[in-house]
């Protein structure tokens, strides 16, 4: 079998933010920023290229950050 493929090993293998291309030190969006933490650091393209899934997840964990804090103000007198 014979393949066209030619890629070297150090590409291949490692997370994302340590090949050459992508630590240039450039400004990320929310959606890659997301993506580099679903995938563990191994793909920064994994959501796609639109930023509305980004926003929804920052907006997520402010939600869930907000409510969290409420619910304990709320709750902890009850004890």
């Amino acid at each position: 079998m014979r393949t066209d493929f030619d890629f070297p090993k150090k590409d291949l293998i490692g997370p994302v933010v340590f090949r050459p291309e992508f630590n240039e030190f450039k400004t990320i969006n929310a959606n890659e920023a997301w993506s580099l933490f679903f995938s563990a650091g191994q793909d920064d393209k994994g959501l796609g290229e639109q930023p509305e899934l980004g926003r929804f997840f920052t907006n997520l964990l402010i939600a869930v950050g907000v409510a969290g804090t409420i619910w304990a103000s709320v709750f902890s007198n009850l004890g």
